[in-house]
């Protein structure tokens, strides 16, 4: 029985680096030798998505257009001048507070809430995606799982030789031979972790460097990490318990980052740019950075005259306080804390701090007061989008609905393509329920759904606008369509296969539900394969060891988006 225990182990240790190899709750299937070859861009770009539209079942991401945008444009930069700047990415926002990011198959990178609300600049916020986008484009990922496939069994086997060669013994000969392979698969394994932290650090900083960001963010980063855990006690950071970082790291990160500053110049040391534009402006086709900062310009009047404190922030913190608010538990209590902040410390009223106290009041239902705060940051930055939106969204809410309408026209037709301006134009417009505003809702929602194919605000927006408007068939899809992006594909497809049942479709009508039909099939038999390989025992309900909530218990899972109005 001692020797059966002992075997036992044995099999389970050959497993050890495989499951640290990869993400929890990430299953990849048996590959090659070649970690280039083993899955093709397809199928590792349907593994991210169905990891993605898992997490929105359970509420984990924050699908704000504006927050999500402004992460996708700044790890779009970086991209543009990694190694591979055409492959594919996907940014989206994680609702935790804790201080974490990841990369998972397909080039979806997911960055925490809490790292967001941690970082002091856009530059180490730059360098924690640079760090996850290298370890996509290295394909540490798949590099970790063959390495582990290689290692495990040549170490376990020779394990199971030294257990029988002492068969025969008494002592502990066989036991020390089982724990010392189990701890060569442990060290084997963290090993080729570091390695893949330090490429990735490495890769990274000459990213952030090309991009025109300052390459010591890196280190510094990883700095603020080690004051946090410091502070915290054994409350270590996700991020680096996931990426462990030790003073020989933060010294290479450092050395790399001054080496790089002699050929590349950050933006911070660049002259200014001339005409800097107003927070949410266009950009225009100028090749120079993205400046996306507040202008620096003199207020004057009125607004100068309140204006006794610093008043400037950038457009990066502005995002973080949009994230910190929208992910809170309650917007009373981010209410108290703004109000407590601004009382606190004169010198806290900055235009981000500023720009949370206004959101805060609107989420918290008290919008005459949110209009009188966006009131007065409408004039400080006139041609600001956010703040401009911020406002109509302000004035919605208080009855001002004439004042709103002719805000949203203004705003779509001053920045047209803007997502977050034609969600919330759409959501005006369909609050209204009549069949003219649903036309010009489907006008507006239209062109970007190409843009945007993966964003379910959009299907359910246009959904909606179909299902007023009268065309029930293209709403009926949508409402597929928003059902498949929030992780309820079995769903998606039976509506479809109602839809499909229906004797008057018109042969075009007919050929696109067929074809969502054949697409989705295969994923939901996945699904249900992969449900019962993954089987728990009772209790569990069976969902995905990685996306379980936690203590059994999710806020906001029956949000308004998952359940369709038309079935």
């Amino acid at each position: 029985m001692l020797r059966l225990k002992w075997l036992s182990l044995l099999l389970a240790a050959s497993c050890v680096s495989l499951a640290g190899a990869q993400d929890s709750g990430v299953r990849l299937p048996d590959i090659g030798s070649s970690a280039a070859t083993a899955l093709s861009p397809d199928e590792l770009k349907a593994y991210g998505a169905s990891m993605l539209h898992e997490m929105r079942l359970y509420n984990y991401v924050l699908d704000d257009p504006l927050v999500s945008d402004y992460l996708n444009s700044l790890g779009y930069r970086l991209v543009s001048v990694s190694d591979q700047p055409d492959h594919e990415f996907t940014f989206f926002v994680v609702r935790d507070n804790g201080i974490n990011a990841f990369a998972a198959p397909g080039g979806y990178i997911g960055v925490n809430v809490g790292l967001i609300i941690a970082m002091h600049t856009e530059d180490e916020l730059a360098a924690v995606i640079a760090h996850e986008i290298a370890h996509v484009t290295q394909q540490h990922l798949l590099r970790a799982f063959e390495d582990s496939r290689k290692s495990a069994l040549p170490i376990a086997l020779a394990m199971l030789g030294a257990l029988v060669a002492t068969a025969g013994r008494t002592d502990d000969a066989g036991q020390a031979a089982v724990m010392s392979g189990i701890a060569l698969i442990q060290q084997r394994a963290i090993n080729f972790t570091r390695y893949d932290e330090i490429e990735a650090d490495r890769v990274g900083i000459q990213s952030l460097a090309r991009a025109g960001y300052e390459p010591l963010a890196m280190a510094d980063t990883f700095a603020t990490m080690q004051r946090v855990m410091r502070v915290n006690g054994v409350d270590v950071p996700e991020f680096l318990r996931t990426h462990p970082v030790d003073v020989n790291r933060i010294a290479d990160a450092k050395a790399r980052a001054v080496q790089l500053n002699k050929t590349y110049q950050p933006l911070a040391a660049r002259a200014p740019v001339a005409g800097r534009l107003p927070l949410g402006g266009n950009t225009g086709s100028s090749s120079e950075s993205l400046d996306l900062s507040i202008p620096t310009t003199r207020l004057t009047g009125a607004a100068a005259a309140q204006s006794t404190v610093p008043q400037e922030s950038s457009y990066f913190e502005l995002m973080r306080e949009r994230a910190r608010t929208l992910n809170a538990d309650s917007a009373n209590a981010m209410l108290r804390y703004y109000t407590d902040e601004l009382k606190r410390d004169p010198d806290a009223r900055t235009t981000a701090i500023r720009y949370g106290h206004a959101l805060s009041l609107t989420l918290a239902r008290q919008p005459k007061a949110a209009v009188e705060e966006f009131a007065e940051l409408t004039a400080d930055y006139p041609g600001s989008s956010v703040f401009e939106l911020g406002m109509a969204e302000a004035e919605d809410q208080a009855g001002m609905k004439q004042a709103a309408f002719k805000r949203y026209e203004r705003l779509s037709k001053d920045f047209p393509g803007n997502r977050a301006i034609a969600l919330a134009y759409t959501d005006a417009l369909l609050a209204r329920s009549d069949e003219k505003s649903a036309l010009i809702a489907q006008d507006l929602i239209r062109p970007l759904l190409a843009r945007y194919p993966e964003d379910p605000d959009l299907q359910r927006s246009f959904a909606r606008a179909n299902e007023l408007a009268g065309d029930k068939v293209r709403a009926a899809e949508a409402y597929a369509e928003w059902a498949f992006l929030n992780g309820r594909a079995e769903d998606a497809l039976n509506q479809l296969k109602t839809l499909s049942s229906k004797q008057d479709l018109t042969y075009y009508q007919r050929a696109r539900v067929d074809a969502r039909i054949t697409a989705m099939t295969p994923i939901v038999l996945d699904i249900r394969k992969r449900e019962r390989r993954e089987s728990e025992p009772e209790g569990t309900g069976g969902f995905s060891s990685s996306l379980r909530c936690p203590d059994q218990h999710c806020s906001g899972v029956s949000l308004r988006r998952n359940n369709s109005p038309l079935q």
